[in-house]
């Protein structure tokens, strides 16, 4: 898995049981060389010779998936792997336009690694009329529903994404709003720091109310689900037009703290609003790791108890990694992998294009 975030390729080595039971074998992360994160980044937005360059990017990170399977299998015979869930880097995704696209050439992957891969899973949801997004709350039904219990799966990644999980009723999922992204791309340009470690720069910050309001306005924040949102919708060029649209300066610091408010909230409202009589939230993501972005989310949650999925028994961290391996074994018995309550498609559908070894 590798992510809206930018950071790095999350490997994990997964094992499932007759009955479904989930087995995390082993893990391995794979930071971005600094130069692939910015050549990324800019082919987010149109440039010169951009199909050039995006397809030679997604050679540089099939040899980088490749190095990260190495790393993971330490030595096990690759025969033992019946495939790789390979997500892809996406670079655009615009649902209402009829596509969305990830690189990260499935092909040479295969070839590099002698295992059959899995790739491209978002285009037939798509295809079918569906948001291609969020795809882990099918996975999500697997690994943590429980009859009788009223849960919610709240994923914070560079994106945020909840999976509300009823006692009774169909399974919904959508995009909330920003999760990390902001946040990462707001201390790398102060700092150069890739992410605000435990949430310590934000906490040194002030919440600006005026700023938060604004930001808070963002339409997107008021569509009902289903919906998906990346880069398109909330990207350091919107935050600067926001900022200047405000009339008066904010120390960066403030800002930092004001964007920690703007996930919490955004996932605070959108679960209050669309899953009434949730009692646990559990967060997965990289945003597990925030410590003030926990903090304020339960605050914005009286009554709920809010953890991360280590209290269900997988750790935040490889959680969206082991969905795209079910999502691949799903795609290898041609069993359906997305949920159409989730990403409104016409139907349930096998979602993944496989490059045989």
């Amino acid at each position: 898995m590798s992510g809206t975030s930018l950071d790095g390729v999350d490997a994990v080595l997964t094992e499932f049981a007759p009955d479904g039971t989930v087995r995390l074998l082993r893990t391995h992360y794979l930071p971005y060389p600094d130069s692939l994160r910015t050549r990324l980044l800019a082919l987010n937005a149109p440039q010169p010779d951009e199909l050039h360059l995006a397809a030679l990017a997604a050679n540089e990170l099939a040899h980088l998936y490749a190095t990260a399977v190495t790393g993971l299998l330490d030595g096990e015979d690759a025969v033992s792997v019946r495939a790789i869930g390979c997500h892809g880097q996406t670079l655009r995704h615009r649902p209402a336009d009829g596509y969305t696209l990830q690189i990260g050439n499935g092909a040479l992957l295969a070839e590099l690694t002698g295992i059959d891969v899995v790739a491209d899973f978002r285009s037939r949801d798509v295809a079918a009329g569906g948001q291609g997004a969020p795809l882990v709350p099918a996975f999500h039904v697997h690994a943590f529903a429980r009859p009788g219990v009223h849960r919610v799966i709240a994923n914070i990644g560079g994106i945020a994404n909840v999976t509300d999980l009823p006692a009774t009723g169909p399974v919904r999922g959508w995009d909330t709003g920003p999760g990390n992204m902001l946040l990462d791309s707001w201390i790398q340009r102060h700092h150069g720091d890739r992410y605000d470690r435990g949430g310590a720069w934000a906490q040194s910050g002030k919440v600006d109310g005026h700023l938060l309001e604004t930001l808070l306005d963002h339409d997107y924040l008021r569509q009902a689900p289903p919906k998906s949102a990346g880069r398109e919708q909330f990207n350091l060029g919107w935050l600067d037009a926001t900022l200047q649209k405000l009339g008066r300066t904010v120390s960066p610091v403030d800002v930092q703290a004001t964007l920690v408010e703007l996930t919490a909230t955004s996932l605070a409202e959108g679960i209050d609003r669309e899953c009434p009589g949730a009692l646990e939230v559990y967060v997965c993501g990289g945003g597990a790791h925030n410590v003030v972005l926990m903090q304020h989310l339960r605050t914005r949650l009286p009554g709920v108890k809010v953890e991360t999925t280590g209290g269900l028994g997988i750790d935040p961290d490889w959680v969206e990694a082991l969905a795209f391996a079910w999502l691949a074994r799903q795609t290898v018995h041609r069993a359906p992998g997305n949920l159409p309550s989730v990403t409104g498609a016409r139907g349930p559908r096998v979602l993944g294009a496989i490059y045989p070894a």
